[in-house]
């Protein structure tokens, strides 16, 4: 009778964990290739496992594929930590508006987007709006190739923003001077820290928040104020003739920057689904994130844990608690 009631309880017990294994709250977060998304990636899965217990996994991906995986709702990709708007308004109308696959967050920080020259270069040439940068002068002072037109890093591979900035290029008649190069975040990175060291001439694609701004001294160029009239962006994934096609002759507007994550994910860990429901940052929160990243090299769990432990009382407001 013993040995029954022995091997009854430990049937029970390892039932019970059984079910706990089984109920535990998990995710996968995309983790696009910009610092600022990957900060707010690292933030979001140092909550989930050090506060809630669960397990959080980062997936490598670019904007289509973060938000494919959401709409799948197999598990794969459950969240994209960076949604920046409009920019990427061509994904949430297909998944979040029409198949209505993907939950976006009414919680929101804000983003500038523009144009960026070291302060040095800027102030020694007079560069200030994004039309001197068609300037024969100021031209040959950014190429470094030989080839006689200056190159400015317009984004990296796969971001909406770099097909914005290349019709920019062309509609701001600035083809003439400027080659738009795309290439990672990293590239560029180094490529403005070797300018200014060097006292060269460069340009790139700049925004806010961003560690940029703590990490080296350098200017946004104005360009003509935000125009819906002349703002007619038609992005790879709506149509084969998108260059062809848009006409973007004006500033960005203002971002609404927030995160997404498929709707399946609250069936599966309702917990998750509950914090990211509550879950906001400032730009200010953003771009610290990102220079401890990038500018101070740390690495960005690390950061996150950090800042968890400095603050209790956001973190706890976004439990719930």
């Amino acid at each position: 009778m013993k040995r029954t009631m022995l091997g009854l309880t430990l049937g029970l017990f390892m039932s019970l964990l059984s079910s706990v294994a089984v109920s535990a709250e998990k995710v996968n977060i995309g983790a696009p290739s910009w610092t600022g998304a990957q900060a707010v990636a690292a933030l979001l899965q140092a909550v989930v496992v050090e506060r809630i217990g669960g397990e959080a996994n980062l997936v490598p991906g670019n904007n289509a594929t973060i938000f494919q995986g959401m709409d799948q709702g197999k598990g794969d990709i459950d969240v994209h930590p960076d949604v920046w708007l409009p920019n990427q308004e061509s994904f949430t109308k297909k998944y979040v508006d029409g198949a209505g696959t993907v939950q976006l967050s009414k919680n929101s920080y804000e983003g500038n987007q523009g144009f960026c020259v070291p302060e040095n270069f800027g102030k020694k040439h007079s560069i200030t709006d994004i039309a001197d940068l068609g300037r024969p002068d100021v031209a040959m002072k950014m190429d470094s190739d030989g080839n006689g037109k200056g190159e400015m890093w317009i984004g990296a591979p796969g971001w909406a923003s770099a097909n914005v900035n290349e019709v920019k290029v062309r509609d701001y008649d600035l083809l003439s001077f400027i080659d738009p190069v795309r290439a990672e975040e990293s590239v560029k990175t180094a490529r403005v820290k070797d300018a200014i060291a060097k006292n060269e001439g460069y340009a790139f694609y700049c925004y806010k928040p961003h560690a940029i701004w703590y990490m080296f001294d350098v200017r946004m160029l104005s360009e003509p104020k935000y125009d819906s009239a002349k703002y007619k962006m038609i992005q790879p994934s709506d149509s084969p003739d998108w260059y062809k096609n848009s006409s973007v002759a004006t500033k960005d507007a203002l971002k609404n920057v927030q995160i997404a994550w498929s709707k399946s994910l609250k069936g599966r860990s309702p917990a998750i689904v509950e914090f990211f429901e509550r879950f906001s940052l400032t730009a200010d929160d953003v771009s610290g994130f990102a220079y401890e990243i990038s500018g101070k090299g740390r690495k960005a769990a690390a950061v996150a844990s950090e800042w968890i432990a400095k603050n209790p009382d956001r973190v706890d407001a976004w439990l719930g608690l």
